[in-house]
């Protein structure tokens, strides 16, 4: 489906991530958790959207140097396919840390598809790390999207 109007998204760092052992045994397989989202009623075109997101990754290979690889994966589910957006480092690259920390996703320009004055969705999302694990999916409450 054509979009006219792509997400537009801003990610924040905060908390960053906690350094808790030189080498790490823990899972490498990304997880993650939804801790806040607001407003979950927003008006099209205006409002932007915030999800706060708690993050843990066993090596901590989490995010990408090279600015063109994206690792967010943000599925409106009201649409077919996912958008993508960056994630910088949230390790020293090459480190193998336990990490753990907090994102703050800011998506904006959620809009109607259909003709209608209001519509409803729901995101789901994902972590990819630099190993090409995928975290869990988290899948958000319902959101409301008004003219």
């Amino acid at each position: 489906m054509f979009r006219t109007i792509p997400f537009i998204i801003s990610i924040l760092l905060v908390g960053s991530c906690t350094k808790e052992t030189q080498t790490s045994s823990g899972n490498p397989i990304p997880i993650i958790s939804i801790v806040q989202l607001e407003p979950l009623t927003v008006k099209q075109f205006e409002d932007s959207f915030s999800m706060t997101l708690n993050y843990e990754d066993g090596d901590g290979d989490l995010g990408f140097i090279n600015a063109d690889i994206n690792s967010l994966e943000v599925k409106d589910t009201r649409l077919s396919k996912p958008d993508f957006y960056y994630i910088p480092p949230l390790a020293p690259d090459g480190s193998k840390i336990h990490i753990k920390g907090t994102l703050v996703v800011k998506l904006k320009s959620l809009f109607l598809l259909g003709t209608g004055g209001m519509e409803t969705t729901t995101l789901e999302i994902r972590l990819k790390d630099r190993a090409g694990n995928w975290s869990n999916k988290v899948t958000t409450p319902t959101i409301t999207i008004t003219k």
